[in-house]
């Protein structure tokens, strides 16, 4: 008789793979998410802009000087009062994401108080305001602007919502359909002789039309606020608040340091330097900066996804804006007399410096926005508040040597605002600092090879070559350099950004 015996079949343990796979699953529909999320609101800006410089363009026909003039200062009590009315709540909704319904109703009735509130608040302000500027007309002017942020407050918690639930295709589309109706109600304005009353009316418009369509499109429900069931997310709202109107104000300060020490004719040439050496930033690190926040709240949890987003990102802002900003440093000698005339020779020192700062600046941007979205904006506000410090007295500085020492001023402080930051952000996330250098490596190895043939070609070229000629090789030249040195040296990570734009093409055809 044969003896049973107890055969156990043992089956592999696929939990691991199976949990791997949906991880890796999830990433890919996030990166998908982020592409699809990054070109809507890149349709939108450009739209936008488009429309701005079109309508510019038209009603600069239209008004005089004086008109622009009194709605520039109309703007400045805008400028911060907008920041007051919104307190913060969007981006606090998106970072805390266990606000319970209970709590968004709270925090909507606090909203449109604080809009009501800040409107208050600029009627009050007005008559100090027009008289500061010595233009009476003006009180009357600073009240119908800020009327608008009582339609501020009225979406802030509306705004939040959407981008808390990455509708950007929604937010794109509203703000393209506000800009259009803000344009058109400008130049009909000013066509029939109204004179600055169109770009306050066109732009109240604008505001009013977009609070309208965002509440519209994510309606909530309001209540009476308690403060036991908001003093988290209002303390959290209150350090985004902070850290905002600190940074508005000292990248302002080199202007009005450059204004008050050195004069008028300098503070024109310095902001003339100031707004080219950040054209190529400003729209990608901007775009790029309002819609992660969401993806960075998102995997707040998760040290591993916010260390790729970081490095991924980093990567990518460095590798467009490193050879525009260090290439406009580059042929700046050339392209200011081509481009202004050589009545603004002046600009060029400063430009070659702030290109060197702006390079620096684009993927720093980052790391603020990463530190709030896990839930650090205190460390985030003291840092601000410290550069509110720092920079300034960097700039007083450097104004003992005309504008190019302003720009120094930049060069030489902003490091001290940064590595704070880089600091607390490598800690919170875990990230070893190779990791995040080895993310700049083919951008910087582009951005020396750009300089290295440019700077040769300078040898080679004769004065007495016409400047069109010459600022065209030196383009040409630089932008072969880069482009050579990135598949030569780095070719797995160009394919790498080639096949990730094709899967999310391909994404794209499938919906």
């Amino acid at each position: 008789m044969s003896e049973a015996r107890d055969v156990v079949e043992v089956k592999p343990d696929n939990s691991a793979t199976e949990s791997a796979a949906h991880t890796a699953a999830s990433a890919r529909r996030m990166d998908q998410s982020l592409a699809h999320s990054l070109a809507w609101r890149a349709g939108a800006d450009w739209f936008s802009q488009v429309l701005s410089w079109t309508s510019f363009l038209i009603v600069v026909r239209l008004l005089t000087p004086a008109d622009f003039g009194i709605a520039a200062m109309a703007m400045v009590l805008w400028a911060y009062l907008r920041y007051l009315g919104e307190f913060g709540i969007p981006q606090t909704i998106v970072t805390l994401r266990d606000l319970s319904e209970d709590q968004l109703a709270q925090l909507n009735s606090v909203a449109l108080l604080l809009g009501i509130g800040s409107f208050g608040l600029a009627v009050t302000l007005a008559y100090p305001v027009a008289a500061f500027f010595k233009t009476p007309q003006l009180v009357l002017v600073v009240v119908v602007t800020c009327i608008g942020l009582v339609p501020l407050g009225f979406r802030a918690v509306s705004e939040g919502l959407l981008n808390k639930d990455m509708r950007y295709r929604t937010l794109s589309l509203l703000e393209a359909t506000s800009s259009l109706i803000g344009a058109i109600a400008i130049l009909l304005m000013a066509y029939f002789g109204l004179g600055y009353w169109s770009l306050i009316l066109g732009n109240l418009a604008r505001y009013t039309t977009r609070s309208i369509l965002v509440v519209t499109a994510r309606p909530h429900r309001f209540a009476t606020p308690r403060l036991r069931c908001l003093r988290g997310p209002l303390t959290f709202g209150w350090h985004v608040l902070v850290s905002v109107l600190a940074s508005s104000a000292y990248e302002k300060l080199d202007n009005v340091t450059a204004g008050r020490m050195l004069g008028q004719t300098a503070l024109g040439i310095y902001g003339m330097a100031w707004n080219l050496a950040n054209i190529p930033m400003e729209k990608l690190t901007t775009l790029v900066t309002t819609t992660i926040p969401t993806y960075f709240a998102a995997v707040q949890t998760e040290p591993a996804a916010l260390r790729r987003y970081l490095r991924t990102l980093t990567e990518t802002l460095a590798l467009t804006t490193f050879p525009a900003t260090i290439g406009l440093a580059l042929v700046a000698r050339d392209l200011i007399p081509f481009a202004l005339g050589h009545k603004w020779d002046g600009v060029i020192v400063p430009l070659e410096i702030l290109s060197v700062y702006v390079t620096f600046r684009s993927i720093v941007a980052l790391l603020g926005k990463l530190l709030t979205a896990v839930g650090n904006p205190r460390f985030v506000m003291w840092d601000d508040l410290a550069a509110l410090i720092i920079l300034p007295t960097g700039f007083y500085i450097g104004s003992h040597w005309a504008t190019q020492g302003i720009a120094w001023g930049w060069v030489a402080a902003y490091p001290l605002v940064a590595l704070p930051l880089y600091w607390k952000t490598f800690k919170t996330i875990e990230m070893p600092v190779g990791d995040y250098l080895r993310a700049l490596r083919p951008a910087l190895h582009g951005t020396l090879a750009m300089v290295a043939a440019v700077s040769l070609l300078k040898w080679f070229l004769l004065p007495r070559e016409p400047l069109w000629l010459r600022l065209g090789f030196e383009i040409v030249t630089g932008a072969v350099a880069y482009i050579l040195t990135l598949l030569l040296l780095h070719r797995d990570r160009m394919a790498t950004f080639v096949r990730i734009a094709r899967n999310f093409r391909s994404a794209e055809a499938n919906k």
